[in-house]
């Protein structure tokens, strides 16, 4: 039986009398049932779905452990747990449901993990303005099914859509698979309520577009638990679409498709889906598909008022035919909008000793296609790979989000080939202008790269953000790179 005695990543604990003491200061905010340092509950919030916590956990092996679970019933709950925490020097760190890819929910400082999913409610759907208003511990499969029965969607549909919450979504900038049509998360944000480590409650006014300085709401998109906690949000709504139109072309190369995308988002169209498959990733996942063989698939779904998106079939067609594309009809969506939510062969793959993980980062146009091919390059060239396809899930008229997805196995270390080929891909991706990430966010992993990313100024001037809203740097302490992780380094 596995023990998970072996702490991978813990930087710092609670000694048992100190934990004790915080844990009955606790039940008077939060209750009796709103407080565990039950070790089932302790493992069930140490980790998200980052590889390298999955493949230490199949080996008994915790990345880190909270000392105190906490199950905040309300924004209040919340404040009083950060002013209780901040009062003690105790970290905090924001967990959802778990579906990060990079470890941001890992409490390398043990402390509190203040898991969010009893803040659940709707608190107003405003038909007539489209928006809603929603907690932040909300599913997200849930909070899409609230909206269909009544006539709307959200727009927003990760694939972690079942096991995700809204607050995620804000947290790490989340991106829907609809993302071409409706925007990504933060496109959807009218308003935030969050609460300051210190205990202070704000709320953004929910008007549309304000200029009335910079939004203090709106820094908190992107903030990974790192500033404070997201507690509700007001976001943008859409009536449910009167058509929609599935369509699907094969090229000769990736050249050809995204000229394609390119000039149908250039002409105004705005298909919700645009998907652009390397030939790895064509035979993998279209292998009935006769025209496709030795091409790359584009799948479109265009929806919306019925006459828009008889226009925008129309051009998105004829921009494809004329780059060559063979029409292979509406089966290849079909298939994709059936098989889109399955992950299991990774899950197989992991129990096999595989490394698999997925990178998504963004280019210009001009970018796209020499970005891929020399991510692949270097991602092959990681002594251990053996695969590293990709494939463009988001378009926008400035660019277009590759993702990546490598298999490997390593000869050595598996932390060691994971570093290795993460560095392969996220120097390739600097060298040539990308940015390191599109949707996934940083979490610890990607927090390697952020000096890079931003510049030393840039960085430097998240370090003081973060600086003045929590000097006690209790939350969510080792993420976004603003301090260094001590068991997780370059």
């Amino acid at each position: 039986m596995l023990d998970f005695s072996e702490m991978m990543l813990q930087e710092r604990q609670l000694l048992s009398s100190e934990s004790s003491e915080l844990a009955g200061k606790l039940r008077v905010i939060a209750g009796e049932q709103g407080v565990s340092a039950s070790p089932v509950d302790r493992l069930a919030t140490c980790r998200d779905y980052w590889p390298m916590g999955s493949l230490w956990f199949l080996e008994g092996k915790a990345p880190a452990l909270p000392d105190l679970v906490v199950w905040p019933a309300d924004t209040a709950q919340v404040a009083a747990v950060l002013a209780l925490a901040g009062e003690h020097g105790v970290p905090v760190t924001p967990y959802g449901e778990g579906s990060g890819a990079l470890g941001g929910a890992i409490p390398l400082r043990g402390g509190i993990v203040l898991d969010l999913k009893r803040m659940n409610q709707v608190r107003e759907l405003d038909g007539e303005n489209l928006m809603v208003t929603v907690e932040c511990g909300l599913n997200g499969a849930l909070y899409e099914e609230h909206l269909n029965r009544r006539g709307f969607t959200g727009g927003h549909i990760p694939q972690s859509i079942r096991c995700s919450t809204v607050g995620g979504w804000l947290a790490c900038r989340a991106a829907g698979q609809f993302s071409s049509r409706y925007g990504k998360i933060e496109d959807m944000v009218v308003a935030l309520e969050a609460v300051l480590p210190d205990g202070t409650v704000f709320s953004g006014r929910r008007v549309p577009r304000t200029a009335t300085g910079p939004r203090l709401d709106h820094l908190f998109i992107g903030s990974e638990g790192a500033l404070g906690v997201i507690t509700a949000a007001t976001l943008r709504i859409w009536p449910c679409p009167e058509e929609r139109s599935l369509l699907s072309f094969a090229f000769a190369g990736l050249e050809e498709g995204l000229e394609a995308a390119r000039l149908i988002i250039r002409a105004g169209a705005r298909p919700a889906v645009v998907r652009l498959y390397d030939y790895a990733e064509t035979g993998h996942h279209f292998p009935e598909v006769k025209e496709a063989g030795g091409r790359c698939m584009l799948i479109l779904l265009i929806e919306g008022d019925r006459r828009l998106a008889a226009a925008e079939t129309q051009m998105a067609r004829e921009a494809a035919l004329a780059h060559g594309g063979v029409d292979t009809g509406c089966g290849p969506v079909e298939h994709w909008l059936e098989r889109r939510f399955n992950i299991s062969l990774a899950s197989k793959l992991f129990r096999q000793g595989a490394v698999v993980d997925t990178i998504e980062v963004s280019s210009t146009w001009t970018g796209a296609a020499p970005l891929y091919r020399a991510m692949q390059e270097a991602m092959l060239a990681v002594e251990g790979t053996a695969l590293a396809s990709g494939h463009y899930s988001h378009v926008y008229p400035e660019g277009a989000a590759l993702y990546m997805t490598l298999c490997g196995f390593p000869p050595g270390e598996k932390a060691d080939y994971y570093k290795r080929i993460w560095s392969a891909a996220m120097e390739t991706c600097l060298s040539l202008g990308g940015a390191i990430s599109h949707h996934h966010g940083i979490g610890l992993h990607r927090g390697l790269w952020m000096e890079q990313e931003h510049g030393g100024a840039g960085l430097e001037a998240l370090r003081r953000v973060k600086q003045a809203l929590d000097p006690g740097a209790i939350m969510n302490p080792g993420k976004l790179g603003l301090e260094e992780a001590l068991e997780w380094r370059k």
